[in-house]
């Protein structure tokens, strides 16, 4: 399974009106297990460097999918068929919904964005009969995007009646527990759910790329 560690580094500068610099003499201190600060020291200047290493994927083939993760959607109703119309969000208690049943969870970036829409949703919308006839019980995609924004995506792409469950990630809290998202936005990754049981999760390496999270790959392993 493909993971993707990331880094953030966050400077603070302190510097003098002098402009003779002297070797800085650097320390360093572990914070936590995720985060490590060094300070580099001079008579001019003073350097602190803060390194944010995010954690890998906690989740791999052959772990338990966890308990208590619960997405953010809005079922489909006829009452509320118009793209225009709002319908209520509900939680989408996925630890629950996925026990006993096989499901497709893939993940996108963005609702509405060239990629999501023209390469990477479309392969799951065209594959949905051939998934199904695999035995997979649910489709659901995921975005950071709100309640409304993906419940307005499955309406402009004429997907009803929950054929593929479109939901919230909200704050990207579930791939943030995977270690896979672009800054704040969920990454691109697909993972197969057996019941409760990981079997397949990979991730994009390469931003815009539709491989290893599109429908074809997910239906090869399946």
């Amino acid at each position: 399974m493909s993971s993707l560690p990331r880094r953030r580094s966050i400077f603070f500068y302190s510097s003098s009106s002098s402009s003779s610099l002297k070797s800085p003499n650097p320390s360093s201190f572990i914070v936590n297990s995720t985060c490590k600060i060094s300070i580099n020291q001079s008579t001019s200047i003073k350097t602190i460097v803060i390194t944010v290493k995010m954690s890998e994927s906690t989740l791999k083939v052959g772990d338990s999918f966890p308990e208590g993760v619960v997405f953010s959607y809005i079922p489909y109703t006829e009452e509320k068929a118009e793209i225009t119309s709002c319908g209520i969000p509900i939680n989408y208690k996925a630890s629950e919904s996925f026990a006993g049943k096989k499901v497709v969870l893939f993940s996108v970036p963005g609702a509405f964005t060239p990629g999501c829409s023209a390469r990477h949703l479309p392969g799951y919308i065209d594959k949905l009969s051939e998934l199904k006839a695999k035995g997979v019980d649910i489709v659901i995609v995921i975005a950071y995007n709100d309640a409304f924004v993906m419940s307005a995506w499955a309406k402009a792409n004429n997907v009803k009646n929950d054929d593929i469950i479109f939901a919230s990630d909200g704050e990207a809290k579930f791939s943030k527990l995977l270690g896979w998202t672009l800054g704040e936005r969920t990454a691109r990754y697909a993972l197969i759910i057996d019941d409760g049981k990981i079997v397949y999760a990979e991730n994009e390496q390469k931003p815009g790329e539709v491989t290893v999270s599109g429908a074809e790959a997910v239906l090869a392993k399946l």
